[in-house]
């Protein structure tokens, strides 16, 4: 996911040298596989011939956020107030396109809103790499060939379809671009001509990607008008071997097992699937969930993205964020904060470049040398303890 990699500005290491006449015969195996799969040699050869490989790239297939981040760091960032402000706005200046998507597609304005939020900051941060250097890099070295050739050919349709021009195709390292970052093959599966223009364009038209989200979460199953899910209490010594989004048992069963909202609303006794989910453990918010839940993870693969999403999409509607502190002393910071803590950085003399409130490996060597400093662990993570002591003056400052 675009949104997080940048938030959370993971490093990578250094781009290995690669063997150049390997890769030009892996390009020309691409085009005949790509001609087999009905692409021209003419698009094949303005786009793919001649693109020098971009091997930075391939330290990244390891290094996905959802899975290396403690959850509370991981959704300080995508679900903080400066989003849910920009959110409602989204809201409101898009409401008719909104709710004749909603009409469509039968998934709320907020949901929809929400995906937007965090894949691109509601189509502030596409992503910088161009996807055909990405894609034709990945086609030809690393693991996972086979599936990046397969996003390689379907980016050329766009182009040979003329959705999209060659110079807007720019997203992340493996392919997602657009507002609401899909992947080139599920582009050319779920994108709709929403704007009626004649093109699915997700990259130049607000309402061809709002559509095409809302389309994309429909066909994964989405139930219009119902809960993704609910928080709630645990009673003391619950089995918390009965967690995880796959587990799923009738709700009258979580009754049964004593588990209640945290809201004291109570849950139906029904048969309605459901799952429970303990995201930092037993000590940390729980959530029954729900079928909608799983279709927002289909979007991306992780129980984290979800309910980042999901608990944004909540706090569109006005409601609050989760009721149980999560199990840590030093919680993770804002963008607004993380900002803050680069100034702070830059103003102990640290060379850590653009104040953006991504944690790079600049902003994390500061935060390393100033954790050091001041007696702590110098992990590199920062938190709100640290933004605290470096808001103290230092002696000279």
């Amino acid at each position: 996911m675009l949104a997080s990699l940048l938030t959370l500005g993971l490093a990578a290491a250094p781009p290995p040298d690669y063997d150049a006449a390997a890769y030009e015969r892996c390009l020309a195996r691409l085009e005949s596989h790509a001609a087999g799969q009905g692409i021209s040699r003419s698009t094949f050869n303005a786009h793919v011939r001649g693109v020098e490989p971009d091997t930075s790239v391939l330290a990244l297939l390891d290094q996905q956020p959802e899975f290396r981040t403690e959850i509370w760091d991981y959704l300080a960032g995508l679900v903080d107030g400066e989003r849910v402000e920009d959110g409602k706005a989204m809201l409101a200046r898009h409401a008719s396109t909104l709710a004749r998507v909603e009409e469509a597609y039968g998934v709320d304005p907020e949901t929809v809103v929400a995906v937007w939020g965090v894949e691109s900051d509601f189509g502030g941060t596409f992503g910088k790499r161009p996807l055909l250097q990405s894609l034709a890099t990945l086609s030809c070295m690393g693991r996972r060939q086979a599936f990046f050739r397969g996003e390689l050919v379907a980016t050329l349709h766009i182009l040979q379809d003329g959705d999209v021009r060659a110079g807007d195709l720019v997203g992340s390292w493996a392919g997602a671009f657009g507002h609401t970052q899909f992947m080139p093959s599920t582009y050319r599966r779920i994108a709709v001509d929403f704007d009626g223009d004649g093109r699915r364009d997700l990259v130049g038209s607000i309402p061809d990607a709002l559509a095409s989200t809302a389309n994309y979460l429909k066909r994964s199953g989405w139930q219009s008008g119902q809960p993704w899910g609910h928080e709630v209490k645990l009673p003391a010594g619950f089995n918390t071997s009965l967690a995880g989004r796959t587990s799923r048992r009738p709700l009258s069963d979580w009754i049964d097992l004593g588990v209640t909202r945290v809201d004291g609303m109570p849950i139906p006794r029904a048969d309605t699937r459901s799952a429970l989910l303990l995201p930092a453990g037993r000590e940390g918010p729980a959530w029954i969930v729900f079928r909608n839940f799983d279709a927002i993870y289909s979007y991306n693969a992780a129980e984290s993205y979800a309910l980042a999403i999901a608990l944004l999409a909540d706090r569109l509607r006005g409601k609050s964020g989760p009721v149980a502190p999560w199990p840590t002393e030093d919680p993770g910071l804002s963008r607004a904060e993380r900002r803050e803590l680069q100034r702070l950085l830059i103003a102990r003399g640290h060379d850590i470049g653009e104040v953006d409130g991504i944690l790079g490996s600049a902003s994390r060597a500061a935060v390393r040398a100033e954790q050091e400093r001041l007696g702590m662990a110098a992990d590199g993570r920062a938190g709100k303890r640290l933004l605290r002591a470096l808001a103290v003056p230092a002696p000279g400052l």
